[in-house]
């Protein structure tokens, strides 16, 4: 599994409805995208659960890397970098993914940590705890889908927990998700993904 996010900073002052407008009109545009296993159209804004900014920040898991190539390289994406500038986009390699029990509900809400990761740690206790964690969410209810990543250009392990209902309280980045896709999420790896 391959994970990608974008993060658009907008304005203070920006409309965040024009941004709830672009998903509500453009964003069943993925519900059947190749290789897509979840796209999360999230936002962040400011002043709304401790978020300092208003944010479009989109997060990806992808089934299949094709996928992600011909998104990026495609008229959807085009369509963004023309309308706010070519983003930099995060690309992650997956370390565990659990569907939650309430998976077929849309998620609402989700929660991002980024954790640096000790340079003298051992990768793979680092990946057999994520495995861990991700089993134990496995079963709560009102969890979408809990994923845990890593950038291996940051050295970072990045976890998305995405909730049916207000997440939990919990330290991290916390969006609200406009839409949901979901075309192939069966398609994503159950338990451990990464490495082999």
């Amino acid at each position: 599994m391959l994970a990608m996010q974008y993060e658009i900073t907008l304005p203070a002052d920006y409309d965040m409805s024009i941004i709830r407008h672009r998903v509500a009109t453009r964003g069943a545009g993925t519900d059947d995208f190749p290789g897509l296993g979840v796209k999360a159209y999230a936002v962040r804004e400011r002043g709304v659960a401790g978020s300092p900014v208003n944010q479009y920040a989109p997060f990806y898991f992808w089934a299949e890397a094709e996928g992600m190539d011909r998104f990026l390289f495609g008229p959807g994406f085009a369509t963004l970098s023309a309308d706010f500038g070519r983003p930099r986009v995060r690309s992650m390699n997956g370390v565990a993914f659990v569907a939650g029990p309430d998976h077929a509900t849309p998620a609402r809400t989700a929660i991002r940590t980024v954790d640096r990761l000790d340079p003298g740690a051992g990768l793979e206790g680092v990946v057999a705890a994520a495995v861990e964690e991700a089993q134990g969410w496995a079963g709560t209810a009102g969890l979408h889908s809990f994923a845990a990543l890593v950038d291996v250009t940051s050295w970072e392990l990045v976890r998305f927990q995405l909730w049916t209902a207000p997440a939990p309280d919990a330290e991290g980045d916390r969006y609200e998700i406009l839409h949901v896709s979901a075309p192939h999420m069966a398609g994503l790896p159950q338990g451990r993904t990464w490495p082999p």
